[in-house]
């Protein structure tokens, strides 16, 4: 079958996602484009104009994808999942991370949901078999001291192949796989798109209802660092030690040689042993 024939039957469509949602709040409205330079900026125009909470945004390409700490995010048409999605928690600022724990958990429940063993490696990560699947990046636009809404953003590589990764990310390429190369097999873009939004959609009311401890407690359980040895590359500074896990507020903590814990806010985390 020609590339093109398969790209236009498994388009994504607002219309099958729906008919496989489950959701109360996640995915009130849906809009689909073609190419947009990145979920996140399509969204944040519609949050400025008032979009309501749940509101989501996919695409089949992004022209400017990007993940955390500036990183570009290889965004191909027709074979992965872009999508954000806006709440406007009644939260401070300082609040917002459990958020992007919030779409981690989203996420991993989803790859798992097709099968796969899928392990989150702090902050954003997805990972399967040591190998990254997916990110998450979120994005919060404030008031003085008020948070006026939290951005979702996520790219998970679905159907891209080997080759394409490699030849766009080079040696990073080779660190990412994508669930068509695990599978062996297509992935239905649709029903995964359907499954994210449904898992998204219930971890935001466990949080309304159970609070900010029981998703951390649930993503700790699919942390991959804990335990172990990495190196951190913070701005300015490079170390090594003990990741023990996040803390209330989920920072990364990481105990250096001297036996004291250290908080990482941002940075490149990456697994030693």
């Amino acid at each position: 079958m020609p590339p093109e024939v398969a790209i236009m039957q498994d388009a994504l469509s607002i219309e099958l996602i729906r008919r496989q949602l489950s959701a109360k709040t996640v995915a009130r409205q849906i809009y689909l484009f073609g190419e947009v330079a990145s979920t996140n900026d399509a969204l944040r125009h519609l949050a400025k104009a008032g979009a309501r909470e749940g509101t989501t945004v996919l695409a089949e390409s992004q022209s400017a994808g990007r993940g955390r700490l500036g990183k570009g995010w290889f965004s191909p048409f027709g074979v992965n999942l872009y999508a954000s999605v806006l709440f406007r928690p009644a939260i401070s600022p300082k609040e917002a991370p459990v958020f992007s724990f919030m779409a981690s958990l989203a996420v991993a429940d989803a790859v798992r949901s097709v099968g796969f063993p899928a392990a989150i490696k702090w902050p954003n990560d997805i990972l399967v078999n040591r190998k990254k699947v997916a990110g998450v990046l979120a994005e919060l636009a404030t008031s003085g001291d008020q948070l006026d809404y939290v951005i979702l953003g996520l790219g998970v590589n679905l159907n891209v192949g080997r080759e394409a990764l490699i030849e766009a990310l080079g040696d990073a390429g080779r660190a990412a796989s994508s669930l068509r190369e695990l599978a062996g097999k297509d992935i239905d873009r649709n029903a995964f798109t359907a499954s994210f939004l449904t898992f998204l959609d219930e971890w935001f009311h466990v949080y309304q209802d159970r609070g900010v401890e029981t998703l951390l407690q649930a993503w700790r359980e699919r942390d991959i660092l804990t335990g172990r040895r990495v190196e951190v590359r913070e701005e300015g500074s490079v170390f090594q030690g003990r990741a023990l896990g996040v803390d209330a507020e989920g920072h990364l903590l990481v105990e250096e040689s001297k036996g004291r814990p250290r908080q990482v806010v941002a940075g490149q985390v990456r697994l030693v042993d």
